[in-house]
């Protein structure tokens, strides 16, 4: 190797180091984890075999969390389409158009704990402004929101959208502004109505950033946890309880390490699958 590229080498040897410390390490200590019955309040633990993946698949706790976690995927496609709408709308010739985009991508930077508190404020059941605007609008008997276990998962998600609508918008209104404006005239000169050129031209030529939304969006919500830990806590009776949460839960409540390990495994299995589902599903419909 050459001068130059111990010099590379140099510059991302810090990452290099974090990566191995902080991932690779954690990783595979968590992986010879699952196949034990490891606990912090038990020193003398022990390799017990697959025992903690035949628990996971007879617990009822975890097909709940499986089961709250897909409702909690809704918000990634809804929050997608939203924000594609959005950049639209904030592509055009529009008043104020550099302060609303900062209004939409404020809520991604804000602190997670403030956004939890000011929804909680919001979705409160009795003296919150929505529910009060609701009963204002004639519905005598509003959602109890965080506080209902049918409604909470819900109200969980409105939050996601709403956090995750502004990220979006930024990325697809760097994928409008790289469409050629010869495009879009020549359709209009051949008089395609504007819902039909952005359903057959402006759509298709961002399918390249609709995918990227769709891996990260999927992977970064399946992993979230802390603005339901912020609200909920997985509650009210575990009705918010996703996989990422029972994970931490399991883990640093329960302190039983062995069986948390397992399920945060099979929580990376459900993504690298996912994954690979679109990886090789994008082949049909996104256009390079």
């Amino acid at each position: 190797m050459d001068r130059q590229g111990w010099i590379g080498m140099t510059f991302i040897l810090p990452n290099m180091i974090g990566i191995l410390l902080f991932f690779i390490i954690p990783a595979i200590y968590s992986f010879v984890l699952m196949f034990t019955n490891y606990q912090f309040s038990n020193p003398n633990w022990q390799f017990t075999g697959l025992d903690n993946l035949k628990r996971l698949f007879h617990d009822d706790n975890f097909y709940a969390s499986i089961k709250y976690t897909v409702i909690f995927l809704i918000s990634v496609p809804v929050s997608m389409v939203l924000a594609f709408i959005v950049a639209l709308f904030l592509n055009r010739s529009v008043y104020l158009k550099g302060v609303l985009r900062g209004m939409f991508f404020l809520p991604y930077i804000s602190s997670g704990v403030a956004v939890a508190f000011v929804w909680m404020l919001l979705f409160q059941p009795s003296q919150g402004p929505i529910n009060e605007m609701l009963r204002w609008i004639g519905i005598a008997s509003p959602p109890g929101w965080f506080a209902d276990t049918e409604t909470a998962m819900y109200a969980i998600d409105i939050v996601q959208i709403w956090l995750m609508l502004g990220y979006n918008m930024i990325i697809y209104l760097a994928a409008l502004q790289e469409i050629s404006t010869e495009q879009l005239e020549a359709a209009r000169i051949d008089g395609a109505s504007t819902f039909k050129t952005t359903w057959k031209i402006v759509w298709p030529l961002v399918s390249p950033t609709t995918f990227l939304l769709m891996i990260t969006g999927l992977i970064m919500t399946m992993k979230s946890f802390s603005i339901i830990q912020a609200i909920t806590a997985g509650g009210p009776s575990g009705s918010t309880t996703v996989l990422s949460l029972f994970v931490y839960k399991t883990a640093f409540s329960y302190y039983d390490m062995g069986y948390a390990s397992a399920i945060s495994w099979f929580l990376f299995a459900v993504i690298l699958v996912i994954t690979v589902i679109q990886w090789i599903g994008q082949k049909r419909w996104v256009h390079y």
